[in-house]
């Protein structure tokens, strides 16, 4: 138990490591669009007359819940906002502290799952087994958004290759940290 949680733990800081070289630096611009700062002025403006009244959440824009927002749908453009009523520091230390916590739980879930089923592999195939789920599940996640809702495919791809290289990073740590099978005296 104690290098199951010792792989969590170091496991979660390599994959929010990982997460912030992808997230936390300048490489994020690669995943990114921009407007210029009159547009952005005016966009923040519009994002807080019309949404502020209502609070935070997903919007998306227009609203198909109506015959006349499915029309203006169809014709576009159309939009998914992720609406923050509150401005926050860029960068947020307290979501890098609270990013931190996830990644190490997320590992030490899956570390459990790995002691389970794969605890009589070996290093590489542990790995080989972190790595497979992991593009598995962030290319369903990740990369059906721009199948399932028309999302932007640069940013999802982005996302999809900052998740995987966190998860192989988590893993490796994870593959290394758990006891090893023994061998067998032949």
């Amino acid at each position: 138990m104690p290098r199951l949680i010792l792989g969590g733990v170091l496991g979660g800081l390599a994959m929010w490591l990982v997460g912030f070289i992808f997230w936390g630096t300048p490489l994020s611009l690669l995943a990114l669009s921009k407007t210029d700062d009159a547009a952005s002025a005016a966009l923040q403006q519009a994002l807080a007359q019309h949404l502020g009244p209502l609070g935070s959440g997903a919007y998306p824009i227009p609203w198909v819940g109506t015959a006349t927002g499915t029309q203006l749908y169809g014709q576009g453009p159309v939009s998914m906002v992720l609406f923050n009523s509150s401005g926050f520091a860029n960068p947020d230390t307290t979501s890098l502290i609270g990013g931190l916590m996830l990644a190490i739980l997320c590992v030490l879930i899956a570390g459990f799952a790995m002691r389970l089923v794969a605890s009589g592999l070996s290093f590489a195939d542990r790995l080989k087994l972190v790595a497979l789920v992991a593009v598995a599940v962030t290319a369903y996640s990740d990369l059906g958004q721009p199948i399932f809702n028309h999302a932007p495919v640069g940013y999802f791809f982005y996302l999809w290759l900052s998740d995987v290289a966190s998860w192989v990073a988590a893993g490796a740590v994870l593959a290394w940290a758990l006891p090893r099978p023994a061998v067998a005296n032949v």
